[in-house]
């Protein structure tokens, strides 16, 4: 694991600091000599790892699910090797799509770039057997896993769970997975038919489905984000932001 200093702090300085760390405004102020202290900072395995299987075929704004988190991995990817990290890349649906090694540098970006440029969406459902034990193989050290998906039943998520379980225990696993922003228009709205009120009732039911869908993955110890499409971004460089203060990271 690669290593970086990150600044600390300013100290006075004592017999044996590096004096190449010597703050000259700092020592002016306090007439006396400081030194500014950095805390080496390890360069951490973070994986984008994005579902395409149908459940990602849904569309907002335009894009696709799977689009949504292809923009949200490019960004996150950005901010995370300026932190020093290494990123990788791994696809999946009913079979393992690209699978990129983690990488520090910009050079990383544009492979990553590259990588999900052709990508698109399978309509087959989401083989997580296949995915815990490619992963089990070819990542042996622990490493930040981002996992890009769309659980629309509890029943599907409770499918996938013993696998995501199983790589909690070995990594740091963020479920991230969407609201449906329609269905939260739907209930903005007064019904006045039958129709009207059976529609707001159903939208009341899939959204919490969804929320007992993310209390379970975190009452298991996984790190969940739901989140609507157009704040994925955001939300998701919060939670890494939210581990790497944490030192989980």
């Amino acid at each position: 694991m690669g290593h970086h200093n990150e600044f600390e702090q300013i100290k006075n300085y004592v017999q044996g600091d590096d004096i190449r760390t010597i703050n000259w405004k700092a020592t002016s102020r306090q007439s006396q000599l400081m030194v500014n202290q950095y805390q080496e900072q390890r360069s951490q395995s973070v994986y984008a790892i994005i579902d395409k299987s149908r459940a990602m075929e849904h569309q907002f704004e335009g894009l696709t699910l799977f689009d949504h988190a292809i923009n949200s991995t490019l960004v996150f990817s950005n901010i995370a090797l300026k932190k020093g990290d290494k990123i990788g890349l791994v696809t999946f649906s009913h079979k393992l799509g690209t699978q990129l090694a983690p990488n520090p540098g910009k050079r990383q970006l544009q492979r990553i770039l590259d990588a999900l440029y052709t990508q698109k969406t399978e309509f087959k459902e989401a083989n997580y057997s296949l995915l815990y034990q490619a992963l089990r193989r070819n990542v042996p050290f622990r490493s930040l896993l981002m996992l890009y998906t769309n659980f629309e039943t509890e029943l599907a998520m409770h499918r996938a769970l013993p696998m995501l379980k199983s790589l909690n225990k070995k990594h740091v696993l963020v479920v991230v997975f969407f609201k449906n922003t329609d269905l939260h228009e739907e209930l903005t709205k007064n019904p006045d038919t039958t129709r009207d009120i059976y529609v707001s009732t159903l939208a009341e039911d899939v959204i919490n489905t969804k929320k007992r869908i993310a209390k379970e993955l975190k009452r298991q110890g996984i790190h969940t984000v739901l989140t609507a499409p157009n704040k994925l971004n955001i939300d998701t460089l919060n939670k890494y932001l939210e581990l790497k203060s944490k030192g989980l990271v």
